[in-house]
């Protein structure tokens, strides 16, 4: 990671420094820097929570081209075109297994953004800090540890991927009105990951 990339955004914070009295500039430029980051993560982490509610509780809506949507509900029916496709028993809970895959793709691809507003937050404040420090090898260190961290949140999402292909062709195989939706295949698999590197 390279320092200097977050200057732009460390001298945003500026203004908050001049305000803080008689402290040392490295001290005021932490606690400043600190305090608007935890307002961002805050912002940011209610509407994650608000986005986990609306997933786990509500429709999970699926496009493909040319076709009218598509919703699986809560309970395991399709709806397309609002309208309700029948099912049977073991097409209701192929519906719910897919429908579980997707929602756990989507939780993970949340945490790992909510992470990474974080590190940017908190990259923003160290830098600064760096500045007035000069401690720029510490800070680094800790970006990156924080960065390994969200890469390894990444790869979760991808090691979710087979099992989810698998389950949407299952489903696709089952039922035909579904069919059109099953647009995930292996490259989705395959190019996972190849460009979710945390820049360092």
């Amino acid at each position: 990671m390279n320092l200097l990339r977050l200057l732009p955004a460390a001298l945003l914070c500026l203004p908050l420094i001049a305000c803080g009295g008689t402290s040392s500039p490295d001290k005021t430029a932490g606690k400043a820097v600190a305090e608007t980051a935890g307002g961002v993560g805050q912002t940011v982490k209610e509407a994650m929570d608000d986005a986990r509610r609306e997933i786990a509780e509500g429709n999970i809506k699926i496009s493909a081209d040319n076709q009218p949507r598509a919703e699986i509900t809560p309970q395991g029916q399709l709806l397309i075109g609002g309208k309700q496709v029948a099912l049977d028993d073991g097409q209701r809970r192929q519906l719910l297994d897919y429908r579980g895959h997707v929602v756990a793709v989507a939780m993970d691809g949340m945490d790992v953004g909510l992470a990474g507003a974080k590190l940017g937050a908190n990259a923003a404040g160290e830098a600064l800090k760096g500045i007035f420090s000069g401690d720029s090898e510490g800070i680094e260190k800790r970006i990156n540890a924080e960065a390994a961290k969200i890469e390894a949140q990444a790869k979760r999402i991808c090691d979710r991927m087979p099992a989810m292909l698998a389950s949407q062709q299952a489903l696709a195989a089952s039922l035909p009105a579904f069919k059109p939706y099953a647009t995930m295949d292996q490259s989705d698999v395959d190019d996972c990951g190849k460009d979710t590197v945390v820049n360092r």
